[in-house]
């Protein structure tokens, strides 16, 4: 076991060559500040910085590298792909247009509301996202796409685009693609392959402003393009081009250093939400003694669940991409039946396909889990976008009295732990589980260190004891907290069935009795309420005096942006506690006395109110206030800024 812990964490150190250990670089990377002020270099604790432009201009790519040359410098990072739902837009329309949003610095939760710095590959671009600057800011504009056709797709009227939007900015008209070209002149590319490079130029333009080493950025240029010499090189030049021509205009705009919290020695990666769901699960593999099978149907945003499972067979992981989302689900039943950590991924449609043979799970008491990564319905609905709307589905989308554990991250970092909480949860108590994730953070990204194998608890299935493997064993005895023991196929002595009937309570056998199955459904109710006993009590933030009246809460994905605005009230003065769920169903023990404390409770969700109705029907003394959004987008900290004073008004 313990060189299989070791060979998972060599790979964890070497899967992204981005991981960066901060104890080698530390002394490599202090600054000198002594020039500064001579130098007009600003210093400050947190900058938002927003890459956008065609679907096709590597926007994804460009803040990716930033994002991980900022962690590697010790920034904590938060980051917001934006992404259309076209496949391929017309080249510079409206609809085309993607961004990448990132919050670098210190104290960092959210990518933040509006950007310090805006970059702009096309006119487009610039009107899709001239509302998140924030005045004063500085737009970095690639004039050379700012001919009257481009301007004409995106549907201005006027020839001046920063006049017509209004935009009061420091604005760096910079000609882009023809520097990109001059760069690669006689590199021997196609104009189409020299045109691809443009995004890297717009990088080293933004290292060059925020006092990014560009070493970072070559190793993750040289990882993305190592096995193509030719557009690494070209991609090389053309980021070295882009910060010496920043150097060179240094004159006209300020240059920025951001402050860093310390950072605990170690192993530190960017990774995304799904990335860290992976992960977790692979965690919860090693530590439980049981194989990973993911049985999975691509979805969007929850496909690279899949994607990185299927790297992993060096490690033992059987990835199976099924024909559909029910042969998923039925496929990882199976493995789980056979003894495996079974595991299926989808998004909200895929979860209401899989409703059915989560009641065979549920019926049948097999330890299952199902990543949920929502986006915006219903139906097809917004498949790049995000919400909270798939709560109630989660908790009640079954026939039947069907009670199974749900549980949600709170961000991109929080999934790997989740994750392996819903596997330890699903295993240890032979249930399904459903993994409450979202686009925001299954898309996003933080600054995460590698944990050590030791630092997870092992898990402990109630594998089937030897002594009770002779013969007269039956599959729905239970222990005291009436979680059923999991006998593997062929052991002997233990040969036995399941299925979706209802079973006697004693015998096992299929049973029709009206009192039995009032009694295994009793019995099923309560083998779910028990794990509360077995979960963390919920923690209150900002409250430590208990002096607070008011208590903003939250679940899942939205933890970022609560949290940011329940600091910032807290700091005008505004005394307000805060608390963010990670266990749904159960709730915390303590949740009833933590409701009971506080007058006024503002539940604050991207959805219509699903978890404040679950809240007021456990709790009904309970005065609940809503904050809800359904428009697939993040929460912004100033419009709940706002209605919180609303409400406290």
């Amino acid at each position: 076991m313990q060189a299989k812990l070791t060979k998972i964490r060599n790979i964890y150190l070497t899967l992204r060559c981005k991981i960066i250990n901060l104890k080698s670089i530390k002394g490599q990377m202090t600054p000198n500040h002594t020039d500064d002020a001579a130098l007009g270099v600003q210093e400050l604790e947190n900058v938002v910085v927003r890459f956008s432009g065609d679907s096709g201009d590597g926007m994804q790519l460009a803040g990716n590298i930033f994002t991980n040359v900022s962690a590697s410098v010790g920034n904590q990072v938060s980051t917001f792909p934006d992404y259309p739902a076209e496949i391929r837009a017309p080249q510079g329309s409206l609809s085309g247009v993607s961004g990448f949003q990132v919050s670098i610095g210190r104290n960092v939760f959210t990518p933040g509301d509006c950007c310090d710095v805006l970059v702009a590959m096309n006119p487009a671009a610039l009107k899709r996202n001239a509302g998140f600057l924030k005045r004063n800011g500085i737009v970095i504009f690639d004039v050379d796409s700012c001919k009257e056709a481009d301007l004409k797709k995106a549907e201005f009227k006027t020839l001046d685009p920063i006049a017509e939007l209004g935009i009061n900015a420091q604005v760096l008209e910079v000609p882009v693609t023809s520097m990109t070209k001059a760069a690669l002149e006689g590199s021997g590319l196609d104009q189409k392959s020299v045109l691809k490079c443009r995004n890297i130029f717009a990088l080293g333009l933004i290292c060059w402003l925020f006092d990014r080493p560009l070493e970072g950025a070559l190793t993750m240029l040289k990882a993305k393009f190592g096995k193509k010499p030719a557009i690494f090189e070209a991609n090389s030049k053309v980021l070295t081009a882009g910060f010496d021509y920043g150097h060179n205009i240094h004159a006209s705009v300020s240059t920025y250093r951001i402050q860093s919290n310390p950072a605990m020695p170690g192993i530190y990666t960017d990774i995304n939400g799904n990335t860290a769901t992976a992960w977790g699960l692979i965690m919860a593999s090693e530590r439980s003694g049981r194989p990973l099978f993911l049985g999975s149907y691509p979805i969007t945003p929850a496909t690279d669940i899949l994607h990185e499972l299927a790297k992993r067979k060096d490690l033992g992981v059987k990835a199976v991409q099924m024909e559909d989302e029910i042969a998923g689900i039925c496929s990882a039943i199976g493995a789980s039946f056979a003894g495996s950590l079974a595991v299926t991924s989808t998004s909200g449609p895929g979860l209401a396909l899989k409703g059915e043979a989560l009641g065979l799970a549920v019926m049948a008491e097999l330890p299952l889990v199902v990543i949920d990564v929502q986006r915006g319905g219903p139906s097809t609905g917004l498949p790049t976008k995000t919400e909270q709307t798939d709560l109630m589905q989660a908790l009640y989308g079954r026939n039947g009295e069907c009670p199974l554990a749900v549980v949600a991250p709170t961000s991109p970092t929080d999934c790997f732990d989740m994750a392996f909480e819903a596997c330890r949860i699903a295993l240890e108590h032979m249930t399904p589980v459903i993994l409450l994730s979202d686009a925001f953070i299954g898309n996003g990204s933080s600054a995460w260190r590698v944990p050590q194998a030791n630092e997870y608890p092992e898990i402990h299935p109630p594998l089937l004891p030897a002594n009770k493997a002779n013969g007269s064993w039956k599959p729905y005895e239970r222990q005291e907290n009436l979680v059923r023991y999991w006998a593997i196929p062929g052991t002997e002595g233990a040969t036995h069935r399941l299925g979706g009937l209802e079973k006697d309570c004693t015998t096992s056998a299929i049973s029709t009795h009206p009192g039995n199955h009032e009694q295994m459904v009793e019995l099923r109710r309560r083998k779910i309420a028990n794990i509360a006993l077995d979960i963390p009590s919920q923690r209150v933030h900002f409250d430590d005096d208990h002096t607070a009246d008011t208590l903003l809460l939250g679940w899942g994905g939205t933890y970022g942006h609560l949290r940011t605005a329940a600091a910032e009230l807290n700091a005008h003065g505004r005394k307000i506690a805060f608390t963010q769920l990670r266990y749904i169903s159960p709730l915390p023990a303590n949740m009833g006395e933590i409701l009971a404390q506080y007058k006024k409770v503002i539940v604050a969700e991207l959805n219509t109110g699903m978890l404040a109705d679950y809240l007021q029907m456990h709790f009904p003394a309970a005065e609940i206030h809503r904050i809800n959004k359904v428009q697939g987008q993040p929460f912004l900290v100033s419009e709940l800024i706002e209605k919180i004073e609303n409400i406290l008004n």
